[in-house]
């Protein structure tokens, strides 16, 4: 980077999705200075599952941090974040690769978040009943850690489970890497391992779901040392990592946050003074953050514990301190758009309009989606979101995070005809954002009758730089939507952490009032407002035929 002010202060924020590794230089008041990424690779060995490469992964971040703090004076550089996917990365007691699937491939050693491969484990560690379910909503997700541990106990217990020394979740993996400690978050092991920071791991849980060899040696290979998200971890970077990463050694080095929870402090904390919206002077539980991408994550916090039907948590500390978290979900958004779009028959006729339209800008094929939904609106005298009156949309095809925590739910479509015309994949892309948006409105509505009082939402994630998305969005939960000044929310989530670890702020609550910024307010259009009334009462009646459906067929 050229022309750094050399009385500035740089935090980098590093950021491992699903696809991709993202960083930024991000200054104490929450500027981007510069970003870069880099895809990362994604193997799918069988249906179900989903796998990565942890040696992949940590290369990519230090060949990105190396890039974005070229010209930078290394002294200006305090602190360091990092924020991940919820994945399971498994080492041996040399802290080298071990592989997690029956092929074998040694660098294929991380179990990705979406992979489902354990979705018969986490219905037996369902059946038991145990009290930790009572803080998962009262159903065990194959998403979540456990399950997955006991599919590699069942199916790979020489290759992988007897090699195996540590079990860490992805984000963990990173701050280990970088500092050489073992410690883990409180965000990734009370999210996603079941534990409580009350009362540490449950040994009875482990035992009852048949994991107990777990306990050994004081529970060393999930972890015995744990820290608030923003802490700094260990001697800050260590000799190896920093010259990987071509910073200074000792370089603080923040705690880290699941991917989704980094976008919710990103977004959540912003100063909202002046722009008349419902939560302003209210406290923070009255907001929601909505990171959204390949996935989904709803996070709601408030003062107590709130037990939610079907939603994650309550969870202490697990993004803000001292307050406590829910987490709703979808668990496809945009990748179920690409499957919808993809996947048309339409398809190549649409690439060819869209780069016809946008030959130089760089637009994509959801700009001349958007763009062709407004022309056939204006033809027909009538709103976009009315033109999806006719055709609906059941979103779960990767199952139902929440609120039905069902990963057996699968996606419906009722309404299409024989026509596979530009027209007709547009409208199909319409009622997948408004399914989408109805499932987000069944997660609000759970939320607000157990207790939440929501009133603003707070997006950032890929999904977010989509306008329609966000407008539907809006008209369908009829409150006012909040996008960020730096649309990489997640970025300055990271940022905050390292920050927070450099002691440049004392709090994480002091930092997000600082570097978390509004950049624009999404209001609904209240005259849709029966429209949607309407539109939601469809689709809840959807998922009640597919439960009659299946029941029909294995009566």
């Amino acid at each position: 980077m050229d022309g750094a002010a050399p009385d500035e202060v740089y935090f980098v924020g590093v950021d491992v999705g699903t696809a991709g590794v993202r960083a930024a230089l991000v200054t104490r008041d929450g500027r981007l200075e510069t970003t870069c990424e880099e895809p990362i690779s994604i193997w799918e060995p069988q249906v179900d599952h989903y796998v990565q490469s942890s040696t992949e992964i940590w290369e990519k971040c230090c060949e990105l941090v190396k890039r974005l703090t070229q010209g930078v004076d290394k002294s200006q550089v305090r602190g360091i974040g990092f924020d991940a996917t919820c994945s399971l990365v498994v080492l041996d007691r040399d802290f080298q690769p071990v592989p997690v699937n029956k092929n074998g491939q040694r660098q294929h050693n991380v179990v990705m978040w979406m992979d489902h491969r354990a979705q018969q484990q986490a219905t037996r560690i369902t059946s038991t009943g145990h009290r930790a379910l009572g803080r998962m909503g009262g159903v065990m997700s194959p998403e979540m850690q456990a399950p997955k541990l006991l599919w590699l106990k069942e199916n790979l217990r020489e290759s992988c489970w007897a090699e195996a020394g540590h079990f860490l979740d992805l984000p963990d993996f990173l701050s280990f890497k970088a500092t050489g400690s073992l410690t883990r978050s409180l965000c990734t092991l009370v999210c996603k391992w079941s534990y409580c920071p009350s009362g540490g791991w449950d040994r009875s849980f482990w035992t009852d779901i048949g994991l107990e060899d777990l306990l050994e040696d004081n529970y060393s290979k999930i972890g015995n040392q744990t820290s608030a998200p923003g802490l700094p971890v260990g001697g800050g970077l260590s000799l190896q990592a920093a010259a990987d990463l071509g910073l200074n050694p000792g370089t603080a080095v923040g705690a880290s946050l699941i991917d989704a929870h980094a976008g919710g402090l990103g977004v959540i904390g912003a100063d909202v003074k002046g722009l008349g919206l419902p939560c302003e002077d209210r406290p923070l539980t009255t907001r929601m953050a909505l990171i959204c991408g390949t996935s989904s994550c709803h996070m709601a916090i408030s003062a107590g514990p709130l037990f939610v039907p079907g939603v994650w948590g309550p969870y202490l500390s697990a993004m803000v301190p001292d307050l406590w978290l829910n987490e709703g979900g979808q668990s496809a958004t945009g990748r179920l758009m690409d499957h919808m779009v993809k996947g048309h028959a339409a398809f190549a006729q649409l690439q060819e309009l869209s780069h016809q339209r946008f030959p130089h800008t760089g637009e994509h094929v959801y700009s001349y989606l958007n763009a062709h939904l407004g022309s056939m609106a204006e033809a027909r005298a009538t709103s976009v979101d009315l033109l999806g009156s006719s055709l609906h949309v059941w979103p779960d095809f990767h199952g139902n995070r929440s609120p039905l925590a069902d990963p057996n739910l699968r996606g419906m479509v009722i309404g299409l005809s024989l026509s596979q015309t530009v027209d007709d994949l547009a409208l199909l892309y319409l009622a997948t954002l408004q399914a989408l948006a109805l499932g987000t409105r069944h997660i609000l509505e759970t939320m607000t009758k157990a207790g939440h009082d929501i009133t603003t939402l707070f997006l950032c994630g890929g999904l977010s730089k989509n306008p329609l998305f966000v407008q539907i969005h809006a008209n369908t939960t009829g409150l006012p939507l909040v996008l960020p000044h730096q649309t990489e929310a997640v970025l300055v989530g990271a940022a905050i952490l390292g920050a927070c670890a450099s002691q440049e702020y004392t709090t994480i609550q002091d930092a997000m009032k600082i570097m978390a910024k509004v950049g624009e307010v999404v209001w609904p259009k209240q005259e849709l407002r029966s429209f949607y009334e309407r539109k939601y009462r469809v689709f809840l009646r959807l998922v009640d035929h597919q439960r009659e459906y299946k029941a029909i067929m294995e009566s």
